[in-house]
């Protein structure tokens, strides 16, 4: 997959498609009107949309982030559903600005694609989910079997060190399409669905008989997810990178999308005026308002305040903080200063 990916973005910098970087994405986006941002196909809880095409979701959120920073309007986006097989091509050749799609940060997409991770929106890890009639409890029991899973993904380089490692043999059913997968899993084409947890959560949704599946307790690696640039434009970068630490600068300050105003108007608190453009103007550092910040929080919402409205407890999906609390609350959030 790398070597594919490698090869259409070489045709596309010979094709004078790979401009944008090197124009400036912001320029461009500015004089465009909108933010053009890949997700997913149809994720609930990260994207998704309605049934009047509305999108939603934590990564949707990310997005309109970045809209209300640059244009006090978190309207200002069109989002562009990609496979994960196509995602990383549609970033490279500049079809979309910004890839926020459940995506895993690992060394060789950071290093070898050309591409830059802005940060982590959302840690998570791979599990398994397997129907309760199996009477699996373990995915060590899972020696023989089929799984389900996309291609092109990290997923499946990591079931594969996973049986490896466990000396246990299986046999893969790949799809591009997320929900040919789901499709597949519920129809019984497969034992297992395995992708990360959070995406678990998410899919069962849409099968048949939810209650009828179980996820299994081991957790196999490491996911970190979150938005994705391509390399070569520092300050397009810098602007997706501080919005979502402005969002977790947010949250651990209590500044909401309910008292942000008040706060802009009276708080005394440097750390709060700084954020909501009162003090200092961080945002001419990355080439939007004074405002970016407040326009974020206001429009949009903190990191906790999306977490909660997208996949919290309180949603569908019923995914706790955990790891992804505040690193003041027992979690691994945590964004740099802004002064």
């Amino acid at each position: 997959m790398r070597f594919l990916v490698k090869a259409a973005l070489g045709a596309a910098i010979a094709s004078g498609l790979v401009t944008t970087a090197m124009a400036g994405t912001l320029d461009e986006t500015k004089a465009r009107g909108h933010v053009r941002c890949g997700v997913s196909q149809g994720l609930p809880g990260f994207s998704n949309t309605d049934d009047k095409g509305n999108w939603t979701g934590l990564d949707v959120d990310l997005c309109r982030a970045i809209a209300a920073a640059i244009f006090g309007d978190p309207s200002k986006v069109k989002f562009t559903p990609l496979s994960a097989k196509e995602r990383f091509t549609a970033l490279q050749s500049g079809e979309v600005d910004v890839l926020s799609r459940n995506t895993t940060w690992t060394m060789t997409r950071d290093t070898a694609l050309g591409l830059n991770f802005a940060g982590v929106n959302y840690y998570d890890g791979q599990g398994f989910m397997v129907p309760k009639k199996l009477g699996v409890k373990s995915a060590l029991e899972l020696s023989g079997a089929a799984v389900c899973t996309n291609t092109g993904t990290t997923t499946e380089l990591n079931v594969a060190d996973f049986f490896r490692a466990n000396n246990m043999e299986y046999k893969v059913v790949a799809f591009e399409k997320a929900d040919e997968v789901v499709a597949a899993y519920d129809a019984g084409r497969c034992d297992v669905y395995t992708t990360d947890r959070s995406g678990l959560a998410a899919q069962r949704l849409k099968l048949s008989k939810p209650d009828d599946h179980i996820v299994l307790p081991e957790i196999i690696s490491k996911e970190p997810l979150g938005p994705v640039v391509r390399q070569g434009d520092d300050q397009w970068f810098n602007l997706v990178k501080w919005t979502h630490f402005a969002m977790v600068n947010a949250e651990e300050l209590g500044v909401t999308s309910k008292n942000a105003a008040e706060l802009k108007a009276n708080s005394k608190d440097p750390a709060i005026r700084r954020l909501l453009g009162v003090e200092g103007d961080f945002g001419s550092k990355i080439g939007v308002g004074k405002d970016w910040a407040y326009n974020i929080i206001t429009m949009v919402g903190n990191y906790g305040e999306v977490y909660e409205r997208n996949v919290g407890p309180n949603t569908p999906l019923k995914l706790e903080r955990g790891v992804n609390a505040l690193w003041s609350k027992g979690g691994i959030q945590y964004a740099p200063p802004i002064r």
